[in-house]
Formats: structure tokens, C-alpha cells, sequence
């Protein structure tokens, strides 16, 4: 498979879209991608709307503000289906959107176009696409960073909660930078990649299957296939999206889930992370599988082994086609073997973390 490389900003994409009774936040949605920079009536943004098993008025709401006009600068296809049993879920409908998408690329004559994707309750800053098209000049997928779009009344305990949780992950990639700096995904970075905000080649999409029909985690489970295939993962700071802060989502374990769990933390719930000595272990198990990589015949298998790794999974390694797949998917491995995270409060990981990364920096 060869992977992306760079690309003009021109080049043609698709925003697929899953939604499933979204009559109130779709709108806003599809007012932020009719203002997209870039587009126009004469150069319309292509858009997939998949409405799944929807009661209430989503689709009478787009096809509203398309008489009024307001979806001029978009070429909208609506697909309403009817999903049933297990299939009846996020993850399916997220996949018949890029699926559909994928496909009317291709039908115009596009197969090295973009498929970008987000959720119904989204809303997109003016440059979304363009952020996105020109993060992938020098990646192969592209994660925007999550923007929590709260209330003016919400709680300022909470907005204080999420800045800290925030702090924390920056934690995580300082660490990174430390220990093991990922060159196609330099600082500064965040470290957001789920459905509310993915960019991928129309080919990379479909040459590693698509996207896992999960009921929950689907956008992950793409990253990591991708990622497994050795695409270069970019987290650029430009593309971000505002998330809804709702309690009450679509799917189980997303960020309405999230957004409940913080609610809790502040009539007295513990939020808890994973201690940071967890992430020194878990960068410098990688950054050791990365050095192998690059070394060859029986050097290679003797680090390999060093880690926990036999002859056979070596030999299942021997298809990488660079160092990224390699790490993922070795890394993979022994992820599975290794006991869960210890995990501590919120308060006690930040200064751990903080302390960790001091300490490496004075060791240097």
C-alpha cells in the first residue's frame, strides 16, 4: 500500500455525516459547513447526511433550510435507513456515510480524494476543511482537537475541571516529546482522533477495509487499523471542532458519557487516570519496538524477545511497512498482556506527571 503524501489544498473531499434525531443540533451543524472557507454555490462542498431510524423532524429540517437557501455553497446527499437489531447503532451509520461518500468520490472520478467525517451535534470553525487539507500535505490521517461547546451558564466548576483533565493529557504528550518525540506528529499537538473531527484518503480508507461497524469506539477502532497500516497519525493544533456538551447522547460510552461522568466529579465522584509512571513504561516500551525496527535479522529478533515477542509474532511483523506499524502492531501484543493501568485521582496524576517530566528533563 502506498501512503499519502503531500497534497494541493484544492484536492476533492466529502463530509459524512451519521445522525440519528438531531432536528435541534443539525442545523447548527450544517450552518458551520455552508460557511466553510473555500466553497461557494459555483464550488459547492459535497456532504452525506446517513439519517438512521430517526422520529422526529432531522430530515424536514435540512430539506427546510435547503428551500430557504441557507445550504447554497453545499451539494447535500440524504440517505435515511433503517437500521435494525445489532446493526442499529453509531457505528454502522458512520460507516454507510463514509461508505456513500467514498463512493461518490469515486463516481466522479475523485479515488485520491478526502473523506472527512464529524458528529450531528457539532459545530466546525470556518476553516475546518481547509485546516484539514492542509494538515494532510505531510500526513496520512488527521485528528482534530476537541472544544467542549458549553453553555454561558454552565458551571465554571466544570469548565475548571475540563482545563485540568486538558492539562493532564498535555502531560502525557510532554512525556512523548521527552522520551520518544514521534516525528510526523511534532509539538504542538493535541491528542484528540474520533468521529467529531477525521480526515483519510478515499484510498487508505478502503485499503484497509473501512470503517469496524462498532456500536461504540468505531472511530478509534478505524485509527488503529489505519495507524496498524503504518499511516502517519497528524494532531494539528489548526483543526478543531466544538463537541456539544450534552449529558444525554446517541451512544453509549461517547461524549455525552464523558460529559455525564465530569457532572459527577462535582458532587464528589472521583475522577480517576492512569498513574504517570504507566505512560513513562508504556513510551519506552514503544520507543525500544521503534528502535528495533530498524535493525535487522537476528538483532531485530533478539529485541524483539528482550520484550516478550517469540518467533512467530516476529515473523507476523516481518509485513510492517515501516516503523508506525510496527510499533502498533508489536505494541498491540504486549498491551494485551499487560495488567490494567493503576490508576489515582486527577489531582495526585497532574503532579506526578509534572514531577515525572521534571526529573527526565534534569536527568537529560
Amino acid at each position: 500500500m502506498t501512503l499519502a503524501t503531500a497534497a494541493p489544498l484544492a484536492r476533492p473531499c466529502v463530509v459524512c455525516i451519521p445522525a440519528r434525531n438531531e432536528e435541534e443540533r443539525l442545523p447548527i451543524l450544517l450552518a458551520s459547513l455552508a460557511g466553510q472557507e473555500g466553497f461557494a454555490a459555483e464550488a459547492p462542498l459535497r456532504v452525506v447526511i446517513l439519517a438512521n431510524n430517526c422520529t422526529d423532524g432531522t430530515v424536514p429540517a435540512i430539506r427546510a433550510l435547503e428551500d430557504a437557501g441557507a445550504l447554497a455553497s453545499l451539494t447535500l446527499r440524504v440517505i435515511e435507513a433503517a437500521l435494525e437489531g445489532a446493526e442499529a447503532h453509531v457505528g454502522t451509520a458512520r460507516r454507510m456515510a463514509l461508505d456513500a461518500g467514498a463512493a461518490w468520490l469515486e463516481d466522479e472520478g475523485a479515488p485520491d480524494g478526502i473523506l472527512l467525517t464529524t458528529d450531528a451535534d457539532a459545530r466546525l470553525p470556518a476553516d475546518w476543511v481547509a485546516s484539514n487539507l492542509r494538515a494532510l500535505r505531510a500526513a496520512d490521517v488527521v485528528g482534530g482537537r476537541l472544544v467542549i461547546d458549553a453553555d454561558r451558564a454552565a458551571d465554571p466548576r466544570l469548565a475548571e475541571l475540563h482545563a485540568r483533565i486538558e492539562r493532564y493529557w498535555a502531560g502525557v504528550r510532554r512525556l512523548e516529546d521527552i522520551l520518544d518525540p514521534p516525528p510526523h506528529d511534532p509539538a504542538p499537538r493535541h491528542g484528540d482522533h474520533t468521529g467529531a473531527s477525521l480526515a483519510v484518503p478515499v484510498a487508505l480508507y478502503r485499503a484497509v477495509g473501512g470503517l469496524p461497524p462498532l456500536p461504540c469506539g468505531e472511530d478509534n477502532a478505524l485509527v488503529s487499523l489505519l495507524r496498524e497500516s503504518g499511516a502517519r497519525l497528524r494532531h494539528c493544533p489548526d483543526v478543531r471542532v466544538m463537541v456539544s456538551a450534552r449529558h444525554q447522547g446517541r451512544v453509549s460510552g461517547g461524549m455525552a458519557t464523558e460529559m455525564a461522568r465530569r457532572a459527577r466529579v462535582l458532587d464528589g465522584e472521583p475522577y480517576l487516570l492512569p498513574e504517570a509512571a504507566h505512560w513513562r513504561t508504556l513510551i519506552l516500551r514503544r520507543a525500544t519496538l521503534r528502535r528495533a525496527f530498524h535493525l535487522a535479522g537476528s538483532a531485530r529478533a533478539e529485541a524483539c524477545a528482550r520484550l516478550g515477542l517469540g518467533p512467530d509474532a516476529c515473523a507476523a511483523l516481518e509485513t510492517c511497512p515501516n516503523d508506525i506499524a510496527f510499533v502498533e502492531r508489536a505494541d498491540r501484543i504486549l498491551e494485551s498482556r499487560s495488567a490494567p493501568a493503576r490508576e489515582c485521582p486527577l489531582d495526585r496524576a497532574l503532579a506526578d506527571l509534572d514531577a515525572l517530566a521534571l526529573s527526565l528533563r534534569e536527568a537529560a
